[in-house]
């Protein structure tokens, strides 16, 4: 049974910096496809950052240059870097993994106050 576990969300004041962390168990996150989304209230879900099963990188455009994604094997950990935050970054975060189907953490609420 394939489980994502997240932590690391809370408040923050605009320009701080959060890093969220999602453990995976009965799977290993190597050579899968590994993300974050995020769904603020009223909005449609967003993909903020993933890595291809090739390992390239792709970011929303709103977060590039402020978040970075990232992956500790040997942990089966990914992780999302969030720097200069911004009020609209406001949102549940939600990592997820593709193997065979979709799985996905139970999201963890990032506010950022101004």
């Amino acid at each position: 049974q394939v489980q994502l576990v997240e932590s690391g969300g809370g408040l923050v004041h605009s320009g701080g910096s959060l890093r969220l962390s999602c453990a995976a168990s009965g799977t290993i996150i190597s050579g899968k496809i590994i993300g974050w989304y995020r769904r603020s209230p009223g909005k449609q879900r967003e993909l903020v950052a993933r890595i291809s099963i090739g390992g390239s990188v792709n970011y929303a455009d709103s977060v590039k240059g402020r978040f970075t994604i990232s992956r500790d094997n040997a942990k089966n950990t990914m992780y999302l870097q969030m720097n200069s935050l911004k009020p609209e970054d406001t949102a549940v975060y939600y990592c997820y993994l593709w193997a065979t189907g979709t799985y996905w953490g139970q999201g963890t609420q990032v506010t950022v106050s101004s």
